[in-house]
């Protein structure tokens, strides 16, 4: 699985960690726990090479923040797997493009995806308050980030039951959000989207990810 599978920029990617297999034994020992010997190939690779590396550019933000709703109620590796769908049908998560869609575009959406109509409208809903937010801040990123003083949050986890669904930070940047008027960004979504964009490092403090991202 190559990085170039996931669309991000050179600035926001790490190289694949220098595993022979995804399923030796001595490889699932270093990885963070949750991923096991019959963890898909696809959230493998999203764990070494995206999980907790830091996120600047706008759509991407807007993504991964869609992508941390849509897996509530299924599961990362499912929702990673329709990525390309889902970027095909957000127009690359150009908020722009989104805040413009129709109800007629937003129905044909839910339904060739097979997605909550209510989560589509909450993500064209979204796409408008981000615009909003540019009007303010000049980027998402830049408000994004600023809730973290533009440095993530290194965490030093040994269990993955000691990793919070929530944090004390997801719970303002929720309050913030909602604030907002932005849709389906409870505390546990957004500490998920932490976790996705990198403004937390939540990978166990054995994992080779943990140290490439605070080194």
């Amino acid at each position: 699985m190559k990085i170039a599978h996931y669309g991000r920029l050179s600035a926001s990617k790490v190289a694949p960690l220098d595993h022979h297999s995804v399923h030796g034994a001595p490889q699932e020992e270093k990885r963070c726990s949750f991923i096991t010997a019959n963890s898909d190939p696809v959230y493998v690779a999203y764990h070494d090479e995206e999980w907790g590396v830091p996120v600047h550019e706008d759509e991407m933000l807007f993504e991964l923040l869609v992508l941390a709703g849509a897996q509530v109620g299924s599961d990362w590796t499912t929702i990673l797997k329709k990525r390309q769908d889902f970027r095909a049908a957000f127009a690359g998560f150009d908020a722009e493009v989104v805040a413009s869609f129709t109800e007629k575009q937003i129905a044909t959406i839910s339904s060739n995806l097979r997605f909550d109509l209510a989560k589509v409208r909450g993500i064209v809903d979204n796409a408008k308050r981000i615009l909003e937010v540019r009007k303010e801040f000049g980027t998402l990123d830049k408000y994004i980030w600023g809730f973290v003083n533009n440095k993530p949050i290194i965490t030093s986890y040994k269990s993955c039951r000691k990793i919070p669904a929530k944090t004390s930070k997801s719970e303002a940047i929720s309050k913030d959000l909602l604030r907002r008027s932005f849709r389906f960004v409870g505390p546990t979504i957004v500490h998920s989207f932490m976790q996705a964009a990198g403004l937390t490092n939540d990978h166990l403090l054995h994992c080779p990810s943990h140290h490439s991202l605070t080194n």
